[in-house]
């Protein structure tokens, strides 16, 4: 089956086609970052590109940045058995093992400059669990049992310093040696708590992507801690949304929707559940997931199809929309009307899809433009390419449709 068909509804926007989503992975996303992210100079990749291509080697070249491109080609390449998709995957895995792995403390370094020299050497849980989950994918794609023991070593360091085994949780961050570190923040537009929905749910993520290549007990009991962890205390039960920031103890620190996180989280969530294979608790992420996704749905759809940022004390229409909450709303919604068979959410993931086409995908310099302003234009100011300007999220989607469809 090639189209998404949608009975009973009449769609405002175009159906999803199979074949787009294929089109628009191997003919503009992956050619893009083999032929324009590698500094063949200096080893790596860029620091970032503007939207025109020029190159900005002044700006630390993030752990993220390698660690979804390994990701992106390694998955790839295990639907499109192509030469080139495994040699990408490799030279990204070879650099992160060469300029972001610690050889004496064990984890990735957050940053490095373009000679691969640490500038921030703290070990931020976030960027752990990315290294986990791209290790994971290349361990399957390559066959490597090296990758995945470096993956095993990632989940024993996380569960030695970053798990809270008297209230449940991950915390932010660490020191470079793993101890503790004062100021946690992810970004500097986040706050400074000990733990973090996101934080958290990247590692659900890749715990997921983890116990299916090593089925080991202690993963599953971890991931599905962390399936519970979300269910009592990252989801406002009242409101539907993903709390973002809180302390030890769960309190919530700030009163900022994001609804990317949350369309997100809604298949994140499920697909977590549905490699645990626990029925019982299948039923009660679903009802989450679709609740969060009917949140989004409600509160946060313009009428161009595309989606709000997040909801903050400026309102919803302060911030840029950007490439990766489009992305993660086609397959958020879709995934939603997988569970429920309404056929608003399929009109929603459809939507999306629209915007996308007709205002993120450039057909002028190849891949997407990351982000858009709130009156249309492109913010010429955000990068193509940079330390979270990354291509897992639209890569995914399409991975993700790709298979969705074609079920």
């Amino acid at each position: 089956m090639q189209k998404a068909i949608f009975e009973g509804s009449t769609l405002n926007f175009p159906a999803l086609d199979l074949l787009d989503f294929k089109k628009e992975l191997r003919d503009n996303i992956l050619p893009f970052w083999m032929e324009h992210s590698i500094d063949h100079a200096n080893g790596g990749f860029y620091g970032a590109l503007s939207n025109d291509l020029r190159i900005h080697n002044e700006v630390p070249r993030s752990a993220i940045l390698c660690t979804r491109i390994l990701w992106t080609f390694a998955a790839a390449y295990r639907i499109f058995p192509q030469d080139d998709y495994l040699q990408t995957a490799q030279y990204a895995y070879d650099t992160l093992l060469k300029t972001f792995w610690d050889e004496q403390y064990g984890g990735v370094y957050w940053d490095v400059d373009r000679h691969g020299q640490p500038v921030t050497d703290r070990k931020h849980h976030y960027a752990q669990a990315f290294a986990i989950y791209s290790l994971c994918e290349y361990a399957l794609a390559a066959g490597s049992a090296e990758s995945l023991g470096f993956a095993q070593e990632l989940f024993r360091l996380l569960e030695n310093h970053a798990y809270d085994p008297v209230n449940g949780g991950y915390i932010e961050g660490s020191r470079r040696d793993w101890s503790a570190l004062e100021d946690m923040r992810l970004s500097g537009k986040d706050m400074n708590c000990r733990k973090s929905m996101n934080t958290m749910l990247h590692m659900l993520e890749a715990y997921t992507c983890l116990v299916q290549v090593w089925p080991e007990e202690g993963v599953r009991v971890q991931l599905e801690n962390l399936v519970r962890t979300y269910l009592t205390h990252v989801i406002d039960p009242q409101s539907g949304h993903q709390c973002l920031f809180f302390d030890d103890q769960w309190r919530s620190l700030s009163d900022t929707v994001s609804y990317g996180h949350d369309i997100e989280c809604s298949w994140l969530l499920w697909d977590a559940a549905q490699v645990l294979g626990d029925a019982q608790l299948s039923e009660l992420v679903k009802t989450a997931s679709l609740k969060l996704a009917q949140g989004v749905l409600d509160e946060a759809v313009d009428k161009d199809g595309s989606l709000f940022q997040e909801l903050n004390a400026h309102g919803k229409n302060a911030v840029d929309k950007e490439w990766w909450t489009q992305a993660e709303g086609v397959v958020g919604f879709y995934n939603a009307w997988q569970l429920s068979g309404k056929a608003e959410f399929a009109q929603a993931a459809a939507g999306c899809w629209d915007f996308i086409c007709k205002r993120l995908i450039d057909r002028d310099y190849g891949d997407w433009v990351k982000r858009v302003r709130p009156d249309g234009t492109v913010n010429q100011e955000s990068f193509k390419v940079g330390p979270w300007e990354c291509p897992y999220h639209h890569a995914r989607l399409c991975l993700q449709m790709m298979e969705r469809l074609g079920k």
